[in-house]
């Protein structure tokens, strides 16, 4: 648990663009992953681990999903008489009131709401990572050290997608302290280098004060346009996240994030004992295989029907695969339908898309095919 009561703000429509038309209809972070769960759900269970119970979710757009999967916030304990998950959309009548895609008008335009928590610090989180932090030991962390704002960072693996990444890279002496934040470092050749998770805490007041300072400038980044400036005079210091991270940036890097959990080792380290994932509880029959049906390496959620071949896959809730079908190497969504005799391989169905007979559809590991919601192909 946090030693002080701590806020936490989850920015759901920050990184939309990254997945292109996958977010056509949704946040990001109400993006479907492994099967069962949203990315908002990491970021959800890992505060209600730390005991955090003010939690306000800010939102500009396609958040309809974001609702329905939400809801009042029970799934995390978060349906409260005070405090709980609140959604915060676009306020048109604040003078803040606008739809610039940045992260300090989103903050600004929820100012009243942070003025009003009784909580003495704020966790800043996005949903572009898939990971499973220890909220309580990174608050803590940045309260025993006295810094005014903490990062998290993570350093991946040498042969990881992640490590060609060249963006929001934090630089920090043996204390620990940021000394430069950049976009041009090769970490394979520099040790104190990690890139950011775009998760942050300082003080609640502090926040305000930095985000009321950026806003009157019209400066649009917290990381470049406030940190950047102010690190010879504040103490912002990073701290290495060390378990599973993966940073949705693509629909390639979202196919690969997915794909790796069908490694052991790899869902072991994401889906802790300790601290589970929770989701919206969808009650389903059990996944029911038919005579004929071959699954090899796959993860299959509650719900499905299989007859056909399914290998090195992710389905969703509800998916058919009928006899003589076969879905290699592929995620298919909620309740999508692969018809008699239809193949596909490196594929993204999105949800309720139906493949009829005899459909032969090949995309590439690097370049997976992606069709849309409720198409019929």
């Amino acid at each position: 648990m946090v030693k002080r009561k701590t806020m936490g703000l989850i920015l759901a429509n920050m990184h939309d663009a990254v997945i292109g038309s996958m977010s056509g209809t949704r946040a990001l972070a109400s993006m479907p992953f492994a099967g069962r769960y949203r990315l908002i759900d990491f970021n959800l269970s890992a505060l209600v681990h730390a005991g955090i119970s003010d939690v306000g979710v800010v939102v500009q757009e396609n958040y309809h999903s974001l609702m329905r999967h939400i809801g009042a916030g029970r799934e995390w304990d978060l349906a409260r008489k005070r405090e709980g998950v609140l959604l915060y959309p676009p306020f048109i009548g604040s003078v803040s009131g606008n739809f610039t895609h940045n992260r300090v008008n989103f903050i600004h335009n929820v100012l009243p709401y942070i003025r009003a928590s009784s909580s003495k610090y704020t966790i800043l989180m996005d949903c572009n990572h898939v990971c499973n932090i220890d909220v309580s030991d990174f608050v803590n962390n940045h309260i025993d050290s006295g810094a005014d704002v903490s990062m998290l960072c993570y350093r991946p693996d040498e042969d990881s997608e992640d490590a060609a990444i060249r963006e929001d890279m934090f630089i920090y002496d043996r204390m620990g302290r940021i000394v430069d934040i950049s976009s041009n470092v090769d970490m394979a050749k520099r040790k104190n280098t990690g890139l950011s998770m775009n998760t942050m805490v300082m003080a609640r007041d502090l926040l305000i004060d930095l985000i009321e300072d950026a806003f009157e400038r019209k400066l649009p980044t917290i990381e470049q346009d406030i940190l950047l400036p102010n690190l010879k005079t504040m103490y912002i210091r990073a701290e290495n996240f060390e378990g599973f991270a993966r940073r949705i940036r693509s629909v390639q890097s979202y196919f690969h994030a997915t794909m790796s959990l069908l490694d052991p080792a790899n869902s072991n380290a994401l889906f802790l004992k300790e601290r589970p994932i929770y989701t919206k509880v969808n009650d389903d029959a059990p996944a029911r295989y038919g005579n004929d049906a071959k699954v090899i390496n796959s993860l299959i959620a509650d719900g499905c029907d299989i007859e056909g071949h399914v290998e090195n896959c992710v389905l969703f809730r509800g998916v058919k695969v009928a006899a003589g079908a076969s879905a290699i190497n592929s995620i298919l969504m909620q309740n999508s339908i692969l018809h008699e005799n239809a193949d596909v391989n490196y594929v993204i169905a999105d949800k309720y898309v139906e493949i009829n007979s005899g459909r032969s559809l090949v995309g590439y590991e690097t370049y997976p095919l992606y069709i849309h919601k409720r198409s019929i192909v």
